[in-house]
């Protein structure tokens, strides 16, 4: 019987002949395989080419984003020196340090100062409607100075209400 069930199925197939569909496997493991082997090649050659900008003076960033400047470095022992911020140094292993940091380009230098505190930004308005606008910085509030916060709001009310 089993016999008989092999050779029908043999009898179906061309003989001495392969057919797409018995090839289509190892096809699709060698093209597995092929591309494997690209992907570790190429993130090969992208860690090489950050290991040759690492030198001392470099900023770069550690597995554990930690940024710093690079101080030294001993290949022997795969250690590097990192300065975090002046005067603080930290020793990791080559293999944490993971990034090189680019410096933003020039248009970000360009960028407007922001003060610390709004006083420097206020200083130099002096001009009638900027005082008139905003009810706390009127020239009368001296006058009102032992108000309460609802006597203030009370009053500021039948003001606009008055101009309205």
């Amino acid at each position: 019987m089993f016999l008989n069930v092999l050779a029908q199925n043999t009898a179906d197939q061309p003989q001495g002949g392969f057919s797409f569909s018995s090839l289509l496997l190892p096809i699709l493991l060698a093209l597995f395989i092929f591309m494997m082997f690209r992907k570790q090649k190429k993130t090969q050659k992208t860690v090489q080419d950050q290991r040759t900008q690492m030198v001392p003076g470099t900023e770069v960033m550690t597995q554990f984003g930690l940024f710093g400047t690079i101080l030294s470095i001993n290949s022997e022992e795969n250690k590097a020196v990192l300065e975090l911020s002046p005067g603080n140094t930290a020793t990791v292993h080559l293999q944490a340090l993971t990034k090189v940091v680019t410096q933003q380009p020039a248009a970000a230098e360009d960028a407007p100062v922001v003060p610390d505190d709004a006083s420097s930004i206020t200083a130099g308005d002096s001009s009638d409607a900027a005082r008139t606008s905003d009810p706390m910085n009127r020239d009368d509030s001296a006058a009102h100075a032992g108000e309460t916060a609802e006597e203030t709001l009370d009053r500021l009310n039948r003001e606009n209400n008055k101009e309205n």
